[in-house]
């Protein structure tokens, strides 16, 4: 039976007194793809690339950043961009996205690949609706973020909850909403406003929580993620944060040598 997301962070696999998730994606990239570019478009190939990573920093669990692949999706896909862009209503563009029959079979195929070949829980990392409506809103037409607002975000979130529903068979531990990026003016959305996606986690039986730069909030637990500050990752007197678990972001730019150091101390 797989444990759930409260009982791995009870008692963390590794043994380490507090679980630790790392989002290594970037240095990885940097450091062990030597900045070619990652292999999004090989499913195998990514899950070779994240396993090679795993293995040197020992995550408690695996972070499948979708955020950074759709961010590139949108930036080499003109297919797409035109899709998006044809009509100016606010959200027309993530739900077009979202709704993209062919981009969608191919993430559910990298999500599966990758679940299937990680030897640690999988957490599925996307951005929070009102960051994805942020980041999609330029093809509307308009930069301008400013008339976004929770309503705007609740509906979003229907549109994320709907797309969640094809990862169902997949035995995903928690989906991770990252609120950090652009700022709009409603700031930032609580957690509750995103009801429809809690309503899917909670029946596929994952975790839901929110990413922001200050820690993560956990729906329905009282259990709080502390984010580990950039330079505990250079300094031997950096100290980590009170939390129940940790989430630390490891710099493009780390040394190698001091990250490995480093690790030893995320006891």
């Amino acid at each position: 039976m797989t444990l759930s997301l409260d009982e791995l962070l009870a008692e963390p696999t590794s043994g380490r007194s507090r679980a630790v998730l790392l989002d290594s994606h970037d240095y990885a990239q940097s450091v062990f793809l030597q900045g070619k570019p990652v292999p999004w478009q090989e499913p195998m190939a990514y899950a070779n690339f994240f396993g090679q990573v795993q293995g040197v920093l020992k995550s408690d669990f695996a972070l499948l950043s979708l955020d950074r692949f759709y961010a590139q999706c949108l930036n080499n896909d003109a297919r797409l961009q035109a899709a998006m862009g044809a009509k100016s209503r606010t959200g027309f563009a993530l739900r077009t996205l979202l709704n993209d029959a062919e981009t969608t079979a191919f993430v559910i195929e990298l999500a599966t690949t990758f679940s299937q070949t990680q030897r640690v829980p999988v957490v599925l990392q996307i951005p929070s609706p009102m960051q994805w409506l942020a980041r999609t809103h330029a093809f509307s037409g308009s930069a301008d973020v400013s008339g976004l607002d929770a309503d705007s975000a609740e509906n979003a979130s229907m549109y994320v909850a709907d797309w969640l529903r094809g990862f169902a068979a997949l035995p995903l531990v928690a989906v991770l909403l990252d609120d950090r990026g652009p700022i709009v003016s409603a700031g930032s959305v609580p957690l509750s406003t995103y009801s429809p996606i809690a309503n899917v986690t909670d029946h596929y039986r994952w975790a839901l929580g929110q990413r922001t730069g200050d820690g993560v909030e956990l729906h329905g637990s009282a259990r709080t993620g502390a984010v580990i500050k950039p330079q505990f990752w250079s300094a031997d007197t950096a100290v980590l944060p009170d939390g129940d678990f940790l989430l630390g972001e490891v710099p493009r730019e780390a040394v190698p040598e001091r990250v490995l150091s480093r690790i030893t101390a995320l006891v």
